[in-house]
């Protein structure tokens, strides 16, 4: 029997030092536990590039920009850039209702909800600082369409902030109540714009990807 391998991801950019991709939405960043949960970006991405490195991740159901290292060099230069929040990141989400505003921040501490991992909540005593901007773009019969700037990186932020403020993202099966889920197939947030400082030569780089929704 012929064997279908899964695609490789959209090459938006790659040389010497860095690869940068659009992960699809439902595919995981690594691998997880288990023979069931190999396939992710990341082999996927070493079809072709066979050293390539993660740097950083995006959640299973969110699509959109990831770039990869090709050498330890690479690697080692670019997570730094993560840590120190030196790379500019935009996403775009189609939330449920309506904000009052047109712009705003979301700053409320998160932490993993131990009983029920991989969820995460917020938690103003254990949970570590987290912040999200955001702007409305426009609303219609569906949803409203935000861009989201988040300025800290933690699991699931920006699902979680929304929710937490009553705009949970259309199609979220963590954290969307179930009518809100139904409204989409998949989870309707895009990794669309990040910046950062090449490894190599410190040129500063920006990468877009169109939003699928």
């Amino acid at each position: 029997m012929l064997e279908i391998k899964p695609s490789c991801p959209e090459v938006l950019y790659s040389d010497d030092d860095i690869l940068v991709v659009s992960k699809p939405a439902n595919l995981l960043s690594v691998p997880g536990k288990g023979p069931d949960k190999q396939d992710c970006l990341w082999k996927r991405a070493q079809r072709s590039h066979p050293t390539a490195r993660i740097v950083h991740r995006l959640d299973y159901a969110t699509s959109g920009l990831m770039v990869l290292a090709l050498t330890a060099e690479s690697h080692r230069a670019l997570s730094i850039q993560f840590q120190e929040r030196q790379t500019d990141k935009r996403y775009q989400a189609i939330v449920h209702g309506a904000p009052d505003q047109e712009k705003g921040e979301i700053n409320l501490p998160l932490r993993c909800d131990w009983e029920n991992r991989p969820l995460q909540i917020v938690d103003h005593v254990q949970g570590k600082n987290a912040l999200t901007r955001w702007h409305r773009l426009e609303t219609n019969d569906l949803g409203t369409r935000v861009l989201l700037y988040p300025v800290t990186g933690r699991s699931h932020q920006l699902r979680v902030h929304l929710q937490a403020i009553g705009h949970p993202i259309l199609g979220d099966a963590f954290y969307a109540p179930e009518s809100v889920q139904n409204l989409s197939t998949r989870l309707l947030l895009h990794a669309e714009y990040l910046s950062l400082n090449h490894p190599a030569t410190g040129q500063r780089m920006a990468f877009s990807s169109l939003c699928p929704f």
